[in-house]
């Protein structure tokens, strides 16, 4: 079985080229990661089309709205960040 890398995909150029670059460079099966911190754009179901349609063996899609607001804007807010 190959060797596997996990890679932070945004669904950009630059990392869905990633995708192919680390397969082909490594000889690894290239598994992309996108989590949804609520920052808008494409629909996350989009991305991780993509990411397959780039050669990723799989992609995965985390939700982490509530988790990122929680721990770290409602602190940030309290402490008045600006």
């Amino acid at each position: 079985m190959p060797k596997r890398v996990v890679l932070a995909y945004s669904g950009g150029l630059d990392t869905s080229v990633a995708i192919s670059w680390i397969g082909h460079e490594t000889g690894a099966d290239v598994v992309a990661v996108s989590i949804d911190l609520g920052q808008g754009g494409e629909d996350m179901d989009t991305v991780r089309q993509r990411a397959l349609g780039c050669g990723a063996v799989e992609a995965v899609v985390g939700a982490a709205r509530d988790a990122f607001a929680e721990v770290f804007w409602v602190p940030a807010i309290k402490g008045t960040a600006l």
